[in-house]
C-alpha cells in the first residue's frame, strides 16, 4: 500500500507524537509497504533515526507570514522554498516561544479553513506534490493539520484518514471566540474525514462526541513503541546501591502534573523508609514554563530536598535507556485525560512499573499490560500514599515490571501496530465497520 503519512513536528523537543509515527512509519516500511513520512509545520525531532522527507510542508514560518499580512501570500515560489528551508526552520523554532495555543487563535482558524484561509498557497503546494505522489492513502497525525481535506479529496482523490492523538487539548485553550471557531472548523473536516484512528477507546468516545462522527468512521490502534533498543539492553533491576527512585519522563509542564508529583515527593520525605528517595526528572523544558519548573526548585530547596531531585535535561535515545535503567518506578500524573502515555511504555519496555492517574487511556494500558499501579486523581494525598506503599518493596516492584515488559514486548511493538493499522485501512476501504 502506498501511503502519505503527515506528521506535524514540534518546536525545538522530542515529541511523542513524532517518535510514534517515525516509529509506525518504519514498521511500515519494513513491512512492504511505500510509505513516506512527510514533516509539516517544523522538521520533526526523535529520540531514534528520523525516516522522514527532508521535504517540508506548511513550513512554520511561512505560515505565519501568510497569516501576518496578504503580502507574504503573493511571494515566488523561489522565496517559498527558501523560507520553508528545514535547517532554517528547525534554527527559528529552537529560538522560539513554542506553540502555545493562547497566542495561535487566529492562525489555528485560519489554518483549518484550508482553500479559504490564508494559507491556501500551501495548501495547493501539498496538493499537487500529492496528486503527483498518487498514495492510496493520505494520513494526518492530528485534525488541526488536515485543514487542506477538501481539496486534497478534490484533487487527489483518495481516502484522508486521521490520528487523534490529543487535538482536545490544543484547542481547549484557544481564546474565545477562536475556540468555537476551531471548533466548527474541526466539525466541518471531521465531515469529510474517511477514518479516524485513536489510541484508545475512551479517547475515541470523547473526541466522537465533540466531532460528532460515526460509529462506523472511527477504530482503535493501541499506541506502540520500537522496542528494538528495549530488546537489546538488560531490564532495569533493583539495587541495593541506591535509595528508593521515582522517575518522572514528560515534558516538563503542568499539564504533566510534575508539580503534584513534587508535592508529593516532598510529604513522602517525611516517611522513615523514604527519608532518603531521591527524584529524578528528565524532559523538555520549554522557555514559557521555565518560571514553573524554577516554583519546583524553590519548593524543593524550602523544604531541604533539592540535593536529592536530578534533572537531566531532553534526553536522547541512550539517555532515555540510562535515565530508565536508575529508577524504581515511573510517574507522571497528568492533570488532563492523556490520550496516549508513551512514557508508560518506554518505562515497561526498559522493566519499569508506573503509578498513573486512572483516567483516559490509563486504565484501558493497566488493563491490557498491567506492569504497574493507577491510583484515584481526584483523591488528594493519594499519590503520595501509593507512591509510600509502592515503594515500600522495590524488588516486587521489580518483578512487576518485568511481567509488564513482557507484555508490551509481545504486544505494543511498532511492527504490531503496523498490521493493525493495514487491517484498520483495508476494512474502511471495504466499508466495513471498525470501531470497538
Amino acid at each position: 500500500m502506498k501511503i502519505a503519512y503527515l506528521t506535524a513536528g514540534a518546536a525545538g523537543m522530542y515529541c511523542g507524537s513524532c517518535m510514534h509515527d517515525n516509529a509506525l512509519a518504519k514498521a511500515l516500511i519494513g513491512q512492504g509497504h511505500d510509505a513516506l513520512l512527510i514533516p509539516m509545520y517544523t522538521p520533526i525531532l526523535t529520540d531514534e533515526s528520523s525516516v522522514s522527507s527532508p521535504r517540508l510542508f506548511y513550513g512554520g514560518l511561512n505560515v505565519y507570514l501568510e497569516q501576518l499580512s496578504p503580502v507574504f501570500r503573493w511571494f515566488p515560489n523561489w522565496l517559498d522554498g527558501f523560507l520553508s528551508s528545514p535547517k532554517l526552520v528547525s534554527w527559528i523554532a529552537s529560538r522560539a516561544m513554542g506553540t502555545s495555543a493562547s497566542k495561535l487563535g487566529p492562525l489555528t482558524v485560519s489554518m483549518l479553513k484550508g482553500q479559504a484561509g490564508n494559507q491556501r498557497k500551501e495548501v495547493q503546494r501539498l496538493c499537487t506534490w500529492l496528486q503527483s505522489l498518487a498514495p492510496d492513502v493520505v494520513i494526518f497525525s492530528n485534525l488541526l493539520i488536515a485543514g487542506c481535506i477538501d481539496e486534497l479529496k478534490r484533487q487527489v482523490g483518495c481516502p484522508a484518514v486521521v490520528m487523534l492523538q490529543g487535538d482536545d487539548i490544543f484547542y481547549d485553550s484557544l481564546p474565545e471566540p477562536f475556540r468555537k471557531q476551531a471548533v466548527v472548523e474541526l466539525r466541518r473536516l471531521a465531515e469529510q474525514v474517511d477514518l479516524f484512528i485513536v489510541h484508545s477507546r475512551d479517547y475515541g468516545l470523547r473526541m466522537q462526541r465533540i466531532l460528532g462522527f460515526r460509529d462506523d468512521q472511527w477504530g482503535v490502534n493501541p499506541l506502540s513503541i520500537n522496542t528494538r533498543d528495549f530488546v537489546g539492553s538488560k531490564p532495569a533491576a533493583a539495587s541495593t546501591n541506591r535509595p528508593p527512585t521515582i522517575g518522572y519522563l514528560a515534558r516538563l509542564a503542568p499539564e504533566k502534573g510534575l508539580h503534584l508529583l513534587v508535592d508529593a515527593f516532598i510529604e513522602l520525605s517525611q516517611h522513615s523508609h523514604l527519608e532518603h528517595a531521591r527524584l529524578e526528572i528528565a524532559g523538555w523544558l520549554g522557555p514559557q514554563h521555565a518560571s514553573y519548573w524554577q516554583q519546583q526548585l524553590d519548593k524543593l530547596s524550602a523544604a531541604g530536598l533539592a540535593d536529592r531531585v536530578r534533572y537531566h535535561g531532553s534526553v536522547d535515545r541512550v539517555g532515555k535507556l540510562a535515565f530508565l535503567s536508575d529508577i524504581d518506578v515511573l510517574s507522571v500524573p497528568t492533570t488532563y485525560q492523556e490520550p496516549k502515555g508513551l512514557f508508560v511504555l518506554e518505562g515497561l519496555a526498559a522493566g519499569v512499573p508506573y503509578l498513573q492517574p486512572a483516567h483516559g487511556a490509563f486504565p484501558e494500558m493497566h488493563q491490557r499490560l498491567g506492569g504497574g499501579y493507577l491510583f484515584d486523581p481526584e483523591s488528594p494525598g493519594e499519590l503520595a500514599a501509593r507512591l509510600s506503599e509502592v515503594l515500600h518493596d522495590t524488588a516486587a516492584l521489580r518483578l512487576l515490571g518485568a511481567q509488564g515488559r513482557q507484555n508490551v514486548l509481545e504486544q505494543v511493538t511498532s511492527e504490531h501496530a503496523a498490521e493493525r493499522l493495514i487491517e484498520l485501512l483495508q476494512h474502511r476501504l471495504n466499508g466495513a465497520s471498525t470501531s470497538g
